[in-house]
């Protein structure tokens, strides 16, 4: 019988299997503190997402609307989204609006982000997220004034609804030193546009003024920010828009389908914007298509549409998942460069299946 050798051990070893990710999760207060030190990179963060989005490296559902039937003005909604390119993120956003919360001295947005690992589908990061929200939210509107003016600079800018995500929005005209000669507010409450007021005041950005009725806050503004929590369009006069300003209609359902028709309109994805009843929704009905949509902020970016002078300029982007996915990830690398967040290391112990 002839003898075999024993066989020798592989010198190298098998490559090591998926790992169950840590899960970590990370509060307002750090989210907040990585926005306030470096809005331009998150500003970056989005016009990237924009890009990707552009470039088909996103998946990007439909968002999901939770209603109740007993309390009309409240929903909460589900955002899934896949960002790819270099660094490729999945995770959902959970939103709540509840307007009446402000009455009870309390935020009427709470929202959570939930970071996939995705190679094992693991969640790896738990956001507070009312904060990235309102950053992807004001990041993407002054990048569209931006781009749709041609620069950084305004002779005066105005404001329909004085909230957080208004004040998002000023802080990211401050911070990435945009030229603004004067600011006229309105907001149903005029203690909360004094408030604002008195912070672009106390930031040395100009002459402000708060106005009594909505149409101060248009008349002689180039750029005109909608931020309200209006669920109908409530802004219909023609003479709002004689003048062709830009107007960021970050609310989405402030205008009747009559001036959306006679404006050009820019969104970040026709498919996600023209539903739910937005202004872009409406007008749809009233046309009968979809052709006074002429395109996305890519397409600006890109140099595929410049608007037609002599018109308004509408600016009404639905919100994508991919923008949460991009500010948060981007968040979360900040955070955790600084040995933040708070690590849950038994979260996933004992799980079956």
């Amino acid at each position: 019988m002839t003898a075999t050798a024993e066989p020798t051990a592989d010198p190298t070893p098998a490559p090591a299997g998926p790992r169950v990710p840590q899960l970590r999760v990370i509060g307002a207060g750090e989210i907040a503190a990585q926005v306030d030190a470096d809005r331009e990179g998150a500003l970056a963060a989005v016009r990237d997402a924009y890009l990707a989005h552009d470039d088909g490296t996103t998946v990007n559902p439909h968002s999901s609307f939770l209603r109740f039937p007993d309390r009309p003005r409240d929903r909460i909604i589900a955002l899934p989204a896949f960002l790819g390119g270099d660094r490729e993120i999945a995770g959902i956003k959970w939103i709540a609006s509840y307007p009446g919360n402000t009455e009870h001295g309390i935020p009427r947005a709470s929202a959570m982000l939930v970071l996939n690992d995705h190679g094992t589908g693991y969640p790896y990061a738990v956001l507070e997220s009312s904060i990235i929200s309102a950053t992807r939210t004001a990041a993407s509107a002054v990048l569209a004034a931006q781009a749709l003016t041609g620069g950084r600079r305004a002779g005066r800018v105005g404001f329909v609804g004085t909230g957080l995500i208004a004040d998002n929005v000023r802080k990211f005209f401050r911070d990435l030193g945009w030229e603004v000669g004067g600011w006229r507010l309105f907001d149903t409450r005029r203690a909360n546009a004094e408030r604002f007021a008195a912070a672009i005041t106390a930031d040395g950005m100009g002459e402000v003024e708060v106005v009594d009725d909505v149409s101060g806050a248009f008349t002689g503004c180039d750029v005109v920010v909608l931020a309200t929590v209006a669920g109908e369009p409530h802004l219909g006069d023609p003479a709002l828009l004689a003048h062709n300003p830009v107007v960021l209609h970050l609310s989405l359902r402030d205008l009747t389908p009559e001036l959306v028709l006679a404006s050009t309109n820019v969104t970040d994805d026709v498919d996600h914007a023209v539903r739910e009843r937005t202004s872009l929704h409406l007008a749809e009905q009233v046309a009968g298509n979809r052709d006074f949509v002429h395109g996305t902020i890519s397409d600006v970016l890109r140099g595929r549409l410049t608007p037609e002078p002599g018109r308004p300029v509408l600016f009404s982007p639905f919100g994508l998942g991919v923008l949460d996915l991009a500010v948060g990830g981007w968040a979360y690398d900040r955070v955790l460069a600084g040995g933040g967040g708070q690590a849950v290391p038994d979260f996933y112990t004992g799980a079956v299946g």
